[in-house]
């Protein structure tokens, strides 16, 4: 499984994240603590030690293996997050799961849902998938926008499905398949022909979560 290179929309770009963006992604994160925590996967052992350059060796690894793709998103060249799919299977499933989380710094420029939408695509033209879902919290109103605009179908609510913030929590699925963007996620929504309402959570579901 080999990219050809960065994808890039405007002053937003994706690439494989390298070794040497470490240092970088490590002082964003320290800096970001009580932006990003509320959203970010924890284990339920306990605590994990904090260590960007082996956490950047196994994301490397499970690329090369085939399992995932690490990507650091790109504001004007400067790193502005992280986009991993990860989970990918092969076969009768063709599917893969993508996470995201963006510095407070560079919030509020489309730089999120522009990337989730290149990734998709990577995935769809490049990779060959089929089928590509997002999961997010129920409070993460930041997250379902770009769901909502990039107009991915709303699928269910997961419960206590992944350990986020110290415990297991609630999760909305949402997923879109190839045949659902045949000139691509990217094309379609900057031609504003993303469906509104794809994403909208039933009042039941969301009474539940």
């Amino acid at each position: 499984m080999e990219l050809t290179g960065p994808r890039q929309h405007g002053p937003v770009s994706i690439r494989l994240v390298r070794a040497r963006d470490a240092r970088v992604l490590q002082s964003e994160l320290l800096s970001n603590r009580s932006w990003l925590r509320p959203w970010e996967a924890t284990s339920p052992d306990g605590p994990v030690s904090f260590d960007m350059r082996m956490g950047i060796r196994r994301l490397l690894q499970q690329y090369r293996d085939g399992g995932g793709v690490p990507f650091v998103m790109e504001y004007d060249g400067e790193i502005a997050g992280q986009l991993n799919v990860w989970g990918i299977a092969r076969g009768s499933l063709a599917s893969a799961t993508i996470g995201y989380w963006v510095s407070e710094r560079f919030a509020g420029r489309n730089i999120t849902p522009t990337a989730v939408a290149m990734a998709t695509d990577v995935c769809f033209s490049e990779l060959r998938l089929h089928r590509m879902e997002i999961c997010i919290r129920p409070e993460n109103r930041a997250s379902l926008r770009v769901v909502e605009k990039l107009g991915f179908r709303y699928e269910g609510l997961r419960r206590r499905f992944i350990h986020i913030d110290g415990d297991w929590r609630d999760h909305y699925c949402f997923a879109l398949v190839r045949e659902d963007v045949p000139e691509g996620v990217l094309k379609r929504w900057v031609e504003g022909r993303a469906p509104q309402d794809a994403a909208a959570v039933p009042p039941a579901d969301r009474a539940q979560a």
